[in-house]
């Protein structure tokens, strides 16, 4: 099978992986978000931080390395099993004993209890890291698609269990730790992989030279892009936190599934090519038009129709997100372009270079907050905005020097479909102000979002726009190979 047809069928089951599993953790936040409070969603978000740290650490970039290394055997994966093994203990016992400080940090007592019992997951994440990356370098994601649903429905029916039966916050905890026990297993039983007793010094020297820059370039990369959290939560109130982590969450919605979707297809992708500039640069190139020219109407879609969205999806208590639900969407259009950027870097086995652009871009982030935090809230979230696009600038700049694809090339490529989606969401703000402001918000819902994809969709059509014409190819493509 060629790339092209390996890359198609990979689009096709992760798409399915990832609009099955957002499916299901939509309609479970819908649920979990009428029951809980505000407070409850921020309460979480306030040591996601940790968690998300802790995950970086123990991954340790050695599984990245383990994808782009053309010759794996079973030495590798098994030194990189228990590495992450290995740290993920220590790392659970760093934090158990922790706790209580980050606890007395944000003077909630409760949070003690809760990072204790959620930093199990660690450890149980470690236990499949490699079986996860091997389908990954294989480019095996129909089984990836077969384990991550019944996880997902296995932690989402417990989470609503716990949650309508008065577990509160605890109910978000139980529902990870589910989920998570159920992926780790199912990736056992699936897997015919089996870790070795043995650890090669060599393989892991290799694996970590490899690994530590991009350890240190993602552990900047999570810090600061929690960042907000832990600013929001000591500044303002786990209340504000929350109204903030859902109007985030909920925008990532249409993000996770185009561009985070195709972002774990194009890692391998782009290491298969990574010794061909000019098919890298093919392949770069269809890639981003076809998923701005996706996100850029769904993101500016979401601003207008931002207001009778939320009331209708989550009721009216979390009315006080919607502010930054239209802005952070904004700034959503420019993460497919950050993404696929350092993917090259990655690819090219560039992580000294990966670790310099992310230590340059926590200068510019500190700077906006620093800019920014006299405004407050809405202020620290506009920042939000101006950071994506000074840092995209940044990632572009570097990595268009590898594939010779200049960053103003790339917007003059991308701007016409932006272009659009302005046009199209002017027209469509204008008739939901004007027309449909007193009818029901489901109404307001179906009449404004069947205008806007009908009228985008339908320019880009009678344009033959050739960013249409590679999804068109691109879906018959996953069609042809989805049986193989």
């Amino acid at each position: 099978m060629g790339l092209k047809e390996q890359a198609a069928k990979g689009v096709f089951w992760v798409f399915a992986e990832q609009f099955g599993s957002q499916l299901i953790g939509f309609v479970i936040n819908l649920v979990l978000a009428r029951v809980l409070l505000p407070s409850d969603f921020g309460t979480i978000a306030l040591y996601g931080v940790i968690m998300s740290v802790s995950a970086v650490l123990v991954n340790g970039g050695l599984t990245n390395s383990l994808i782009r290394s053309q010759d794996v055997d079973q030495r590798d994966m098994s030194t990189v099993f228990w590495f992450n093994f290995g740290v993920s203990v220590i790392l659970y016992c760093i934090i158990f004993f922790t706790a209580p400080l980050v606890a007395a940090f944000y003077e909630i007592p409760v949070l003690t209890g809760l990072i204790r019992t959620y930093a199990i997951i660690l450890i149980i994440d470690s236990f499949a890291a490699v079986q996860a990356t091997k389908v990954i370098k294989e480019m095996n994601f129909k089984r990836a698609f077969k384990i991550q649903l019944p996880s997902m429905l296995a932690g989402g029916a417990s989470g609503i269990f716990f949650a309508t039966h008065g577990f509160g916050v605890w109910s978000l905890i139980y529902s990870s730790l589910v989920q998570n026990f159920v992926y780790t297993l199912q990736y056992w039983l699936y897997s015919d992989w089996r870790p070795s007793f043995v650890f090669d010094k060599e393989k892991f020297k290799y694996h970590f030279s490899f690994g530590v820059k991009l350890t240190a370039s993602s552990l900047l990369d999570t810090i600061f892009n929690n960042l907000y959290n832990i600013i929001i939560g000591k500044k303002f109130s786990p209340t504000q936190l929350g109204y903030y982590n859902r109007a985030d969450s909920l925008k990532q919605l249409p993000i996770t599934n185009i561009a985070g979707a195709l972002n774990r297809v194009t890692f391998p992708l782009f290491a298969k090519l990574a010794h061909d500039d000019a098919a890298l640069k093919k392949y770069y190139q269809s890639i981003i038009l076809v998923v701005i020219f996706l996100i850029a109407p769904l993101s500016v879609l979401m601003v207008v129709v931002a207001e009778p969205l939320i009331r209708f999806l989550l009721t009216e208590k979390w009315l006080p997100s919607v502010q930054y639900f239209q802005i952070l969407s904004i700034g959503g259009i420019f993460y497919p372009i950050h993404a696929y950027n350092l993917n090259i870097l990655q690819a090219k086995g560039r992580s000294d270079l990966y670790l310099k652009i992310e230590v340059f871009k926590k200068i510019v982030i500190v700077s906006v907050i620093l800019c920014c935090l006299p405004f407050g809230m809405i202020g620290l979230v506009w920042g939000s905005v101006i950071i994506s696009v000074i840092t995209v600038f940044i990632n572009t700049h570097y990595t268009s020097k590898f594939i010779n694809y200049p960053i103003w090339r790339q917007f003059a490529d991308l701007l016409p479909s932006i272009i659009r989606a302005l046009i199209v969401g002017a027209l469509v703000f204008l008739i939901d102000q004007y027309l449909l402001i007193n009818y029901h918000d489901l109404i307001r819902l179906i009449i404004s979002v069947s205008i806007y994809l009908c009228t985008y969709f339908g320019v880009a059509y009678l344009l033959k726009t050739k960013e249409l014409a590679i999804l068109i190819d691109l879906i018959k493509g996953s069609r042809k190979n989805k049986e193989t």
